[in-house]
Formats: C-alpha cells, structure tokens, sequence
C-alpha cells in the first residue's frame, strides 16, 4: 500500500514540472493607440486584438491620447514615451493604430528588426512611406462613392454638401479626399472643423443651407455634450445627414459604417503570422472590406425624409441612443 501512494505521489510531483508553461506567454505584444481609451472607434480595436492575442503573448497597451490633445509637441512627447516603453519592455512585436502613432512612432523605426502592424491609417500610407521591410498592415478607406449614391438618391438636388467635424489631422484627411471625389461628381463640398460645442451648434445650424450633410466625427471635441448634441438634431435638422461611423447614428439619419473590429482582428491575426515566424516583408499591406449600412428612423420621420425601398432593405435599422458603436 505504502510503494502504491509512493508512486502515485511521484508521478504527481513529476506530472506537475512537466506541465506546459502555456501560462505565460513567450512572446511580448505591444499595441500603441493613437488615441485614448473610451473613445468607441479605439475601444473596438483594442478589444479584437486583446480577444485574438489571448494565449499567443503578454500584451501592454499604450494610449497616445493625441485626438483630445492635437498638439505636435504632445505627440512627439507620447512618442518618446513610447519609445521608452519599447525599449523597457522589449516587444517582439509592436501594433500601431491610427495616423499619429504610424507619423511619431512607426516611422522612427524605418527597416529596423523590430516588426510593427499597422491598422486605421486614413486613406493611405504613402505619406509615410510604407511599407518598409518591418512595416505592414491595413488601411482604412471610407465609403465615399456609396454614400453620394445614397445621397443622390434620398435627396433630389445634391449640388453642395457640408462637411462637419472636430479640428483634428484624420478629420481633415478624410475631409480632403471627400472633397476632391465629391468635385469630381459635380458636387461643391465645404467643411467646418470645430473646437467645441457651442461652434459645433453654430455650424450645424447654419449647413441646413447645403443639400445635404455629412456629421463625421465629435472625437477631438472635449467639451461634447450627448444630450446637447441629441437635442440639436432633433429640434433643428431639415436636411439629409449622413456619415461613416456607427457611433454617430444617435446625431445623422444615415451612415455606411466601416469597422473597427475589423481593423483590430486583422492586425492581430498577422501579428501572430509573424511570431510564427513569417517575414513582415511577406505580408501586403491591404484595405478595410467590411461595412454595414444604418438608419435612424426618428430623425428621418422628423425630416419628412425617406430612403428608397432597396437602401431600406439592406439597412439595420437603429434609433436614437444606446449603440455597439464598434
């Protein structure tokens, strides 16, 4: 009996040191956000590469928080912390989000051995000169075409649009590109970038003047006041209100959505590729692929606007409130 519950005590204590340390990850992840936390379209990747990378690496996450705070001196002062942290931590491989992260970070690493991910750069990286030979990742292009088709067909004269948004780098990108695509197709496009709410009010009031407008973003303003925002659509809009993220539907009537979960789950999944052991090099940088269409019935009904029955079809319809905005 006594030799029976030694061996059995043996093969426990052996059977304990030959456990795989699968509880602790090798490798090291980094992801370096452009902007902070709480903020839905960062919270959306954040959360895809946190929920792909559980198992594969220890992840730490820094937060540049260059929207709420756009000066290029706070930039590059993030960036030198970031560059700190990586040096300390020792990533075997970094994420990086949005623009100001690939412009102050990414970039001071041009063709060095530690590989980055890039995702949510507006447009194009060529601003940058990616890819390099560690570089890759995913850029994020918006519905423009779509969306002037849908506006052509929901209002019928779209001669001039408005473009409405926070001050801040990625806003007047995508303002640029709407702009010249827009002019292209005959339509005169203006924008107004705001600070703040009580500008953000006035503009809103004065582009019911325009045929339609798109409402893209109030990340960047600090002061934004949901309720505020909430009232001001309901009591004023008259004109077709558009826009491209999802967490905007509380405040226009329509919005083809891109997704930030996609951005997230992309870079992820090649982060792993590449601590498998695939080059960098061997991965082409690509383009967002996925979109969803919402409407906000309150609005619309409001306005006395309707969309045709086929872009009703295709629709989910939402209303004013609480939304999964990523």
């Amino acid at each position: 009996m006594m030799k029976q519950m030694l061996r059995i005590f043996f093969f426990l204590v052996v059977g304990f040191f030959l456990l795989p340390v699968n509880a602790v990850p090798a490798k090291k992840c980094l992801l370096v956000m452009s902007y902070h936390n709480g903020y839905a379209w960062n919270d959306g990747i954040e959360l895809e590469v946190e929920r792909v990378l559980t198992g594969h690496c220890e992840l730490k996450k820094f937060f540049m928080d260059t929207k709420r705070n756009s000066s290029v001196a706070y930039a590059k002062n993030k960036a030198q912390q970031v560059r700190q942290l990586i040096d300390q931590f020792k990533p075997d491989i970094v994420i990086a989000t949005d623009d100001n992260a690939a412009k102050y970070v990414v970039t001071q690493y041009k063709n060095a051995e530690l590989p980055f991910i890039f995702s949510g750069i507006n447009w194009t990286a060529a601003a940058y000169g990616f890819p390099y030979k560690n570089v890759t990742g995913m850029v994020e292009v918006g519905p423009i075409i779509p969306l002037l088709k849908i506006i052509r067909k929901t209002v019928k004269t779209v001669e001039t649009g408005v473009y409405i948004s926070a001050d801040v780098i990625t806003e007047r990108k995508d303002y640029a590109r709407y702009q010249k695509v827009y002019l292209d197709k005959g339509v005169k496009l203006t924008a107004k970038f705001v600070k703040n709410m009580r500008d953000w009010e006035a503009a809103y009031i004065d582009a019911q003047k325009a045929d339609f407008i798109i409402v893209n973003n109030y990340a960047g303003i600090n002061d934004w006041d949901t309720e505020r925002a909430i009232r001001i659509v309901n009591e004023k809009s008259n004109k077709f209100t558009v826009s491209y993220y999802k967490f905007m539907m509380p405040y226009v009537m329509f919005s083809i959505t891109k997704s930030a979960k996609e951005q997230g789950r992309w870079a992820a999944e090649v982060a792993i590729e590449v601590l498998s052991g695939t080059p960098v090099s061997d991965i082409p940088v690509i383009v967002n692929r996925e979109w969803a269409m919402f409407a906000n019935v309150k609005l619309l009904q409001k306005a006395n606007i309707h969309l045709d029955s086929n872009t009703r079809r295709r629709t989910s319809i939402k209303w004013n409130g609480n939304i999964d905005s990523r």
